[in-house]
């Protein structure tokens, strides 16, 4: 997500396009949650226990929902448990339309069962199964990027010449070539394909890539702070600055990020 708006801070230098990352570990649009989850300490979250009062306090104009790897709760294929994450997403695509906001829908990254500590084989299959659905709603008019499909067949060509490739060192989450591969995926969705090409973020940067870190940074301390104002249910999340304090520092890095463009330039 940095490295997508490190993206937009470098095209659209002249505009103010501002990316609130309320993303939280482990949640689900599905409403489940496998029986011992990180240790049976806690569930996984829900997304719609926050989603009214994340709409209500962002007030987005855009939202982009990436939803699937752990709505499957690492299991083989269920009907019951596809059924609850098509309402989950129905009910997350009805909410934000609602509040007056475009969506466009995810699929989800690969899970790489080679490299899981649990793996289960056929978990990848499930994905694909559930961004194929996602796929499907073009035909009722909805925005769907599909990142799942094209990282599939990625990792299987890098494979022809290293069995050995992974986007995902332990299976779900991604490293840093996996997250700059989904990177890519959204800036050629806004029609940059020339900068969705370059072989990393620091290419696609060139002179403005000291931008990065800034932008990481600054991402880092609203999203704690976005989470914190608007409520959320994981005991593993450290709370975030109150709003003035971020803001305060959103406005000094976002000045050194507007200098070091131009200097770049």
């Amino acid at each position: 997500i940095a490295e997508f708006e490190a993206w937009l801070v470098h095209r659209f230098s002249g505009r103010m396009i501002e990316v609130i990352n309320m993303g939280l570990s482990g949640e689900t649009v599905s409403g489940l949650s496998e029986e011992g989850h990180a240790g049976g300490k806690f569930e996984r979250p829900y997304v719609h226990d926050r989603l009214a009062r994340v709409l209500e306090k962002t007030k987005p104009d855009l939202v982009f929902a990436c939803y699937s790897m752990n709505c499957g709760i690492y299991k083989p294929f269920d009907e019951d448990r596809f059924a609850k994450y098509r309402e989950g997403i129905v009910k997350l695509h009805d909410a934000v339309a609602k509040a007056g906001a475009r969506i466009i829908h995810v699929t989800p990254p690969t899970y790489d069962a080679s490299r899981s500590s649990d793996p289960v084989a056929e978990y990848d299959g499930v994905l694909a199964r559930y961004g194929d659905w996602l796929v499907s709603n073009r035909a009722d008019g909805w925005d769907v990027l599909d990142v799942h499909g094209p990282m599939l067949k990625e990792m299987e060509r890098r494979r022809t010449s290293d069995p050995g490739f992974t986007f995902a060192p332990d299976g779900v989450h991604p490293d840093d070539a996996g997250h700059w591969f989904m990177a890519r995926q959204f800036i050629a969705y806004c029609g940059d394909s020339k900068a969705a090409s370059a072989g990393s973020a620091d290419d696609m940067l060139g002179k403005s890539a000291e931008t990065l870190p800034l932008v990481r940074e600054r991402m880092a301390v609203m999203r704690n702070a976005w989470l914190t104002y608007t409520g959320y249910n994981h005991p593993l999340i450290p709370k975030g600055l109150a709003m003035d304090e971020a803001k305060a520092k959103y406005r000094e890095l976002t000045k050194q990020i507007a200098a070091a463009v131009t200097i770049a330039e």
